[in-house]
């Protein structure tokens, strides 16, 4: 199969009912800042990114995975074609779609910026994370920087003509970003001269853009160790003058590209910062100090983006497997097993990959609502005029952000394994796009704060916050919801599952409470991932018989015959199957909790292995 054609799929009416027949997103569509955006635009945007990903960005996915990046005198470059879709996407605007108008853009509601960047990461994700990190490193500049940064450095990265990374991995110290040794020193201008060297940097050098702007964490002189030390400095990969005239290398080296496992076209880069005394760059704002809590902001927003990544490429993998399932022939229907003429059936009428899809798509569509919704809650923050209700909204982003994060990308990997599954020996092959799909997936699950770090987030931060009122929330939604229709006559016991998979959740919270209290604290981190896993089932759960609930009142308006009488037993099916097969793991996991296994924390480090 040719490398340079789209594999890439998405099914537009999963997300148009999700966006209009279950999360209501029409109360935020055409209103306030947003009345620009009506249903109709939205519906046509979405359309068009479809058909923009699937033309522009999808033909170079596996010729880029394929070529990857290399280093030639100094310089990256990346796969052939990056440089012409790099202008292209700028071109068609769909970079700037949710960035104000103020500053450029066209201002959409988040939740279309969001589905806009599914379809493009689905369709190349390793291009795709260029002018994300671009677009995010101005919007650090846009909030903290002075009005000189933020007009000298923000138009240029939000229109393509600069880059933008972020640089806070150093080699000894991992995700331990508190020990970063690179150094910054006050110069008499204003400006530091910034030393250290700094790895894992997507976007790190490519042949297509002007210059590149940094975002470097550093400790300048006689700073507090650790995060509390850390500043945030803008430096450019080639010195500039007031007017952003390119004045030559500003002491940026790439010394050398990571070979990965996946995302072969995203050139991640080690960068030396001053190796020969010349690199300069400016504090982010007026503050020192002030790194951690800057940074946090494009923290915040990548993680979102990798729950983002990790649906796109799921759905992608779950579609392509059902189309090979429908097409490829293999062995008799079951209820001619015995039968050597019987004839050989599509592998989609042999109940085990039925099983395989009916669990990719209830997975699939159920982190895609959950990311969705997480972006309807920023746009009726941004429409809301009572407090309180803002603040619920704000409290709800607060507390989804690790499970769209490390749920979403946990169950990505997953789901691409379960699609070669489906394709048997040829999903191994480079021939189909889910190897690829697998690999690519991998990643996400680490970077962006690997999914621990997640973990330990939600419970030892986001679960108290506002007094515990976010999390009480939640809960309480959930509960109202099994409340009313335990007794469906239909779904009742799909709801009863996920009765008792929040009063799972609402227990195990107590729970890590008390170890909190009781000086247990080794035990929270021992179980933080699992209870991630909890928390996070339980809303997929809830969200998916929300859409089997309205789907069934759909259905009781359709006629015998009618075309989307398939796709409303499809959501009801989803529904069911997760509630019966996935929600009564949340009160076996919350079990094993209770027991207070500690055996990895008591084990010796030679009870692991004699060698």
């Amino acid at each position: 199969m040719s490398q340079n054609i789209n594999q890439y799929k998405v099914d537009l009416r999963e997300i148009e009912f999700l966006l209009f027949e279950h999360l209501k997103a029409n109360d935020v569509f055409g209103k306030g800042v947003f009345e620009p955006w009506d249903e109709e635009t939205v519906k046509m945007s979405l359309a068009e990114c479809v058909k923009f990903s699937q033309n522009v960005l999808g033909p170079l996915n596996a010729s880029g995975d394929r070529q990857g990046c290399r280093v030639v005198d100094g310089r990256v470059l990346a796969p052939d074609g990056f440089g012409d879709a790099w202008k292209a996407v700028y071109a068609a605007g769909w970079r700037g779609i949710g960035i104000s108008v103020e500053h450029g853009g066209q201002g959409s509601p988040k939740v279309v910026h969001v589905l806009c960047e599914e379809f493009q990461n689905g369709a190349n994700t390793a291009f795709s994370m260029y002018p994300g990190l671009t677009v995010g490193a101005a919007d650090v500049i846009l909030e903290f920087g002075t009005d000189a940064q933020k007009h000298l450095y923000a138009p240029r990265m939000l229109d393509g003509r600069w880059g933008g990374t972020m640089c806070l991995t150093e080699a000894h110290a991992g995700s331990d970003v508190g020990s970063a040794k690179s150094g910054a020193t006050r110069r008499s201008d204003g400006k530091y001269d910034i030393k250290g060297a700094k790895i894992y940097i997507s976007g790190g050098d490519n042949q297509f853009t002007g210059n590149i702007i940094h975002l470097v964490l550093a400790r300048v002189e006689g700073a507090p160790p650790g995060t509390k030390g850390l500043s945030l400095f803008i430096v450019p990969a080639q010195k500039i003058d007031g007017d952003g005239n390119v004045l030559g290398s500003n002491d940026v080296s790439v010394t050398g590209i990571e070979h990965k496992m996946g995302i072969n076209g995203s050139a991640t880069c080690s960068l030396n910062f001053g190796e020969n005394d010349g690199c300069v760059g400016e504090l982010v704002g007026t503050v020192e100090n002030q790194g951690i809590s800057q940074m946090f902001r494009l923290m915040n927003s990548a993680r979102i983006a990798v729950g983002i990544q990790s649906v796109a490429l799921a759905s992608s993998a779950y579609l392509n497997a059902l189309d090979y399932a429908k097409d490829r022939r293999q062995g008799a229907h079951i209820t001619s097993w015995k039968d050597p003429t019987a004839p050989r059936v599509a592998i989609i009428e042999h109940p085990d990959v039925r099983r395989m899809l009916l669990d990719m798509k209830a997975r699939v569509e159920g982190i895609r609502t959950l990311v969705v919704k997480l972006a309807l809650h920023h746009d009726r923050s941004v429409l809301e005029t009572d407090e309180d209700k803002k603040a619920y909204h704000l409290g709800q982003i607060d507390l989804l952000v690790p499970l769209v994060k490390a749920y979403g990308s946990d169950q990505a990997y997953r789901v691409c394994e379960t699609a070669i599954q489906v394709f048997g020996g040829a999903g191994y092959l480079k021939d189909w796009p889910i190897e690829q799909y697998a690999r690519d997936s991998k990643i996400f699950s680490i970077y962006e704060g690997t999914n621990h770090i997640q973990a330990m987030d939600l419970v030892g931060r986001k679960l108290g916050q506002n007094g515990g009122a976010n999390t009480q929330a939640f809960l309480n939604e959930v509960s109202t919801f099994v409340s009313e229709n335990s007794a469906h006559p239909i779904l009742g016991a799909a709801v009863q599952s996920l009765g008792r998979a929040q009063e799972a959740v609402g227990a195990t919270v107590m729970r890590l409470l008390g170890w909190f209290q009781s000086g247990q604290v080794p035990m929270v981190p021992l179980n933080a991932n699992r209870f991630l896993e909890m928390m996070s089932e339980t809303a997929v759960g809830w969200l998916l018989l929300e859409q089997a609930k309205i789907s069934l009142d759909k259905l009781a308006d359709l006629p015998a015959g009618h075309h989307d009488r398939a796709f409303y037993e499809g959501k009801r099916a989803a529904a069911v199957y997760f509630a019966l097969n996935v929600l009564p793991d949340v009160p076996a996991k919350a079990e094993i909790i209770s027991l207070g296994d500690d055996s990895a924390i008591n084990i010796p480090d030679g009870g692991f292995a004699t060698i």
